[in-house]
């Protein structure tokens, strides 16, 4: 058998199977104790976002000075977060204090469909584009049949 046949069909197998294996990616969001309400629902709204996309999240509470002595208000917010993400993703490891941050790792909880890069946010953005021009459009339709009125007797 010639070597560079045996060699050319070697890593045409080995090319396939790579073409086989999913790349799975870590997104990292960070919190703070005392983030506020819509900070806190943007970053959960991009983690829905990760999750759907089939990447996992890790969750990074980060402490600073005082807030140490209180991580009962860091597990709180980490609890929120699983709360309000519901059954987008599951818990692969628990909240746990690690130094001055707490971490937590969610991953996806069903098998994601590959999506492209922007899929979701230009269908979050036509969603408000369509909400907006919806009542604009109203108007518009009652001013033709003016137009067409006027034009029959002339």
């Amino acid at each position: 058998m010639d070597y560079g046949k045996f060699r050319y069909e070697e890593s045409q197998k080995a090319k396939e199977s790579r073409k086989k294996t999913v790349q799975v990616s870590i997104k990292e969001v960070k919190f703070r104790p005392k983030i506020g309400k819509g900070d806190f629902d943007t970053k959960v709204r991009h983690m829905q976002d990760f999750l759907e996309d089939g990447h996992k999240v890790k969750v990074t509470l980060q402490f600073r000075g005082r807030e140490m002595a209180h991580p009962e208000l860091g597990s709180r917010i980490l609890d929120a977060v699983i709360e309000q993400l519901g059954s987008a993703g599951k818990v692969e490891t628990m909240a746990r204090l690690e130094g001055r941050n707490m971490t937590m790792v969610l991953a996806p909880e069903k098998k994601a469909v590959v999506k492209k890069p922007h899929e979701s946010r230009a269908a979050h953005d036509d969603d408000n584009n369509a909400e907006e021009t919806e009542p604009q459009q109203a108007p518009a339709e009652p001013a033709t049949e003016a137009v067409v009125e006027t034009a029959d007797p002339a």
